[in-house]
């Protein structure tokens, strides 16, 4: 269940000049509960994840900064984004929080509202060489300029956040669809102990490098 300040400057083109380029790492509908520790094997299942990555030059120069804002890349199809002015007919979304790069996804966490999560890094080169590797510099967590707000606590996507809603296998759903058997986030914490009153449902979950949390503290929806 990224970030705002002044659109990068357009940077000047000749060989050789340093190129950026976003990576991109979708994270809708991320369940970010990782697993769920159960007393049978049976019971046991991964969080979804339906994420994706490509790269493609961001076509400015700069650093990002929260207010910033971006959307895909024409010319690098179908996963590709880049910046743009967020008066251009191009933007999709804006920077809510800039955050380090980091080799440990779990290790990025966004705030509440963020819909994607989009990973910058530096790479030498043009045309087909700007595609692919470079050195991970920054990642932006964005909010989508339209309606559409999956990242929102309670929609069902983003990173999970207090107020999202989890299914008895710690995978992140929809509070709008939530049964009885399913759970609202109270708390995300490392020991059971840590969880709020109200909780009804401590989640263990298996380890992860990077992530700041190992239990859900799951509550009546």
């Amino acid at each position: 269940m990224t970030q705002p300040g002044s659109t990068p400057n357009r940077p000047r083109r000749g060989a050789g000049c340093l190129q950026s380029l976003l990576v991109l790492a979708v994270i809708l509908g991320l369940g970010y509960g990782a697993s769920k520790i159960f007393g049978d094997e049976s019971s046991k299942s991964k969080g979804s994840s339906s994420s994706s990555s490509s790269s493609a030059s961001d076509g400015k120069g700069g650093s990002w900064a929260i207010g910033d804002c971006g959307g895909p890349d024409p010319e690098n199809k179908p996963d590709g984004y880049r910046a743009f002015d967020c008066d251009e007919a191009g933007a999709t979304f804006k920077a809510l929080k800039i955050e380090d790069a980091s080799f440990l996804p779990n290790a990025i966490q966004c705030p509440a509202g963020t819909d994607l999560i989009i990973q910058v890094s530096r790479v030498f080169g043009s045309g087909d060489d700007k595609k692919g590797g470079g050195i991970p510099t920054n990642t932006v967590c964005g909010r989508n300029l339209t309606g559409d707000h999956p990242g929102d606590a309670g929609a069902g996507g983003g990173q999970l956040v207090e107020g999202d809603c989890v299914s008895a296998t710690a995978k992140e759903i929809a509070c709008a669809s939530a049964g009885a058997n399913d759970f609202k986030v109270l708390g995300l914490v490392k020991e059971k102990t840590e969880c709020p009153a109200a909780t009804t449902e401590p989640m263990q979950l298996m380890m992860a490098m990077g992530r700041p949390y190992d239990v859900i503290c799951g509550g009546k929806v």
